[in-house]
């Protein structure tokens, strides 16, 4: 949690035990998977209409949030694929 903390996404494991509770440590929250889906969705609904601006929640979205959150997907996604 420390790890998490600090900003890391990940740690090095040395034994297969581990795995486990790195992915729960380190894998977004069910909040931050909603808020990713979210932050797209409304970006996608935007550019749709032709807007160049995005507001989620009285913030301000830019590209690098819309890549942030697909990135935060796409570890959801090989992280469930893992556990299948």
């Amino acid at each position: 949690m420390q790890g998490r903390k600090l900003g890391f996404d990940g740690k090095t494991l040395i034994h297969p035990k581990t795995i486990d509770v790195a992915n729960e440590t380190f894998s977004p929250s069910k909040k931050e998977a909603e808020k990713a889906h979210k932050i797209i969705a409304e970006f996608e609904k935007a550019t749709a209409a032709g807007s160049g601006v995005v507001v989620v929640d009285g913030k301000l979205i830019e590209n690098l949030h819309v890549a942030n959150a697909k990135r935060i997907l796409a570890i959801v996604d090989a992280v469930n694929k893992m556990r299948r």
